[in-house]
């Protein structure tokens, strides 16, 4: 890569590098803070889910602990919301706010939300071009082939594509979750901002990976670009 390419692939970095470490810090200090508030109400993580699920008509999902933490999710393949150690007993405002963000995503595929019926539709190619992505990448670069690096690139694209269709899945999602919060006042407004500011750190931590994949594409991109010209000259 020219040098003036790859200063500003460094420069370019180096924020995003500490927006991802930031985001990390934020999530894990935001939900460990609320994570101590209990709700007034009593809420659990696992009734809040409950709520939002019935809030929105939809009846057919199940709602099941897992191990860990902030390992919560939702697996459309069995149609269940799994919550984590801290979250689904907990009567807290982490609690609440996480279990309805998941079953915000319920939510989603149960109404045919659009953005997360092309995350579904692409998971298989994602799931292929994360396997070889950068073996096609580094044998490009070992055999000095630029059709293999190419496809290497195309690959590699495949994840930055799902990234960047995850984030208005999760924004939605953490909408949706808001809004049952606010409408069924599962939270007060005090309670209210703790949990939006637990949702807000997790979508950060989307933006920042989003960045990061876009910023490597660059890099791949460029690279690819010079080694065309280095071999027209």
């Amino acid at each position: 890569m020219p040098f003036y390419y790859d200063t500003i692939y460094w420069i370019l970095l180096i924020p995003v590098l500490l927006l991802s470490v930031y985001a990390q810090i934020r999530v894990s200090s935001s939900f460990s803070r609320y994570s101590r508030e209990r709700n007034r109400r009593g809420i659990t993580g696992a009734q809040a889910a409950y709520e939002v699920l019935r809030s929105h008509g939809v009846g057919d999902v199940a709602i099941r602990p897992c191990r860990g933490k902030l390992t919560d999710h939702y697996d459309p393949r069995d149609n269940t919301i799994y919550l984590s150690e801290p979250v689904y007993n907990a009567a807290t405002v982490a609690a609440v706010g996480v279990a309805a963000h998941e079953a915000g995503h319920a939510v989603q595929y149960a109404m045919g939300y659009g953005p997360v019926r092309v995350r579904a539709a692409i998971i298989p190619v994602t799931q292929f071009g994360s396997k070889f992505a950068f073996v096609a990448l580094m044998l490009g670069m070992v055999l000095y082939s630029q059709p293999l690096f190419a496809a290497g690139i195309v690959l590699f694209g495949l994840t930055t594509l799902f990234q960047l269709v995850t984030l208005p899945v999760e924004f939605d999602a953490s909408a949706r979750a808001l809004g049952t919060i606010d409408g069924t006042c599962l939270l007060d407004g005090e309670e209210r901002r703790g949990a939006k500011k637990v949702l807000t750190a997790a979508a950060l931590t989307y933006v920042a990976a989003l960045l990061m994949s876009l910023l490597q594409l660059l890099r791949y991109v460029l690279i690819f670009t010079g080694r065309n010209d280095r071999g027209r000259r």
